[in-house]
């Protein structure tokens, strides 16, 4: 059946030819799902003015705060099918899919709700200037009026990935990706829409997306199809699915929202500095890529052995995705840094805002290898279903830890050095509890008790 053929059995073979062949479309993925944004940004930026790319930039912390909650009841979902996968327990399987779709149904309407309610509150909680703030929430209001079609696309993409299928979802966002950016130019350049024109494009193209991942489930065959008469919620999945989704969801949440209070210490340089910092948070997120999409990688290889009670292979699993994320990170990283400014002018080539973005670029860039391990730790714990643990080193790294560092440098004078080594600051921390804490994990003893 053609589900055979898109799937993987991740408990046989090589390990590296399965995490090359998972990861590099997840990461395919993610670049072009991170290009909805970072091409609204350089529209905006270049077509509109830097009041707009300000705008635009400021509104990610707001947008993650909940979309990090839905991704993180995602890579709940995705353990447990991965589990049930590798153990070929089709019947649970099948059920742990349709639950998985109905609490994302269900999660859409909430987040649709929450996110126009909380807009305005949470854009005057980051002191957001008045030359920026009206643009901002009409972006805000617009986005969140269709957060669903990202919603769906993402947990529906969880759950191919779950099984090894990582191609159609790529496919999909290849094609959403590319109807984004079309549509940014029409309403921007020819409709002239502004900031509204990019808002409306990045949600028709999500839309898109969530109806091609929700006719292929729809259509496949295997056990993990979508059957829509039997959509139900079962009691004993949605306990796994929330017992690791909801401590990574509220970790992502909660790490998010406390970038809004990042993002408000940014702002206090003014509008400048924040379109600044909004290129360089463009250019900050494909640094994230490879250890983000190896970190997926890992965790549906670690959730599979994990199912077939194949240890040491996990263990081993574990070590070849940091090797392979510390490589790539440390490569792109350089690469960033010698060609920070040609980067930054496709965002704007405004003066002063090229040199804010120049300057984050270069002060943050080299700390991304610090990512490699908490994102590779962190997926592997969650791998085995251990999803607290990393839940409250994140929370307490870049939620307690970071909002210290900064009160600290607001105590010491308000540095821009200093706000812009709060992200760095954090990263060490986790990276270092995560270590300490994997070391001493069932999984990483597992070789003597697998002997």
């Amino acid at each position: 059946m053609r589900s055979r053929t898109r799937d993987a059995d991740m408990t046989q073979g090589s390990i590296f030819r399965h995490m090359v062949a998972f990861a590099v479309p997840m990461m395919m993925g993610l670049l072009f799902q991170q290009l909805y944004n970072t091409v609204d940004t350089i529209v905006v930026g270049q077509f509109v003015g830097k009041e707009a790319l300000a705008a635009v930039g400021s509104t990610g912390a707001i947008i993650n705060t909940l979309v990090g909650f839905s991704a993180g009841l995602s890579t709940g979902s995705s353990v447990v099918i991965s589990q049930c996968y590798g153990a070929h327990d089709h019947k649970k399987l099948g059920k742990a899919v349709h639950t998985t779709l109905c609490i994302t149904f269900l999660m859409a309407i909430a987040a649709t709700l929450l996110g126009r309610l909380l807009t305005g509150p949470l854009l005057r909680m980051m002191s957001t200037p008045a030359d920026v703030f009206d643009e901002a929430k009409i972006y805000l209001d617009i986005y969140f009026s269709g957060i669903a079609g990202l919603l769906i696309y993402n947990m529906g993409s969880g759950i191919l990935r779950a099984v090894g299928d990582s191609r159609r979802p790529l496919y999909f966002l290849l094609f959403s990706a590319s109807m984004n950016t079309a549509l940014d130019l029409l309403f921007v350049i020819v409709f002239r829409l502004g900031i509204r024109g990019v808002a409306y494009a990045t949600i028709l193209s999500q839309f898109v997306s969530a109806l091609l991942i929700l006719w292929v489930l729809t259509r496949d065959h295997g056990p993990y199809g979508l059957r829509w008469k039997q959509l139900s919620i079962d009691r004993e999945m949605v306990g796994r699915i929330f017992s690791i989704g909801l401590p990574g969801g509220i970790q992502q949440a909660l790490t998010s929202f406390s970038n809004v209070f990042v993002q408000s210490y940014i702002n206090f340089f003014g509008s400048a500095c924040m379109a600044g910092w909004s290129s360089y948070n463009k250019l900050d997120i494909f640094l994230f890529l490879p250890a983000q999409a190896i970190a997926m990688a890992s965790t549906t290889f670690v959730g599979q052995n994990y199912g077939a009670k194949q240890m040491k292979r996990a263990k081993e699993g574990v070590r070849d995705s940091l090797i392979m994320s510390i490589a790539c990170t440390a490569t792109l990283a350089v690469m960033v840094m010698i060609f920070a400014e040609p980067l930054n002018r496709l965002f704007t080539a405004e003066k002063d805002v090229m040199e804010y973005g120049v300057y984050f670029i270069r002060r943050i860039s080299p700390f991304y290898v610090a990512c490699c391990f908490n994102q590779i730790y962190g997926a592997a714990l969650r791998g085995i279903g251990s999803a607290k643990v990393p839940m409250v080193i994140m929370l307490f790294s870049f939620v307690f830890f970071r909002q210290l560092f900064l009160l600290v440098v607001k105590l010491l004078g308000h540095s821009l050095i200093g706000v812009s080594m709060a992200y760095p600051a954090g990263w060490i921390m986790c990276s270092t509890l995560l270590f300490v804490f994997y070391r001493r994990s069932a999984l990483y003893k597992a070789e003597d008790a697998v002997a």
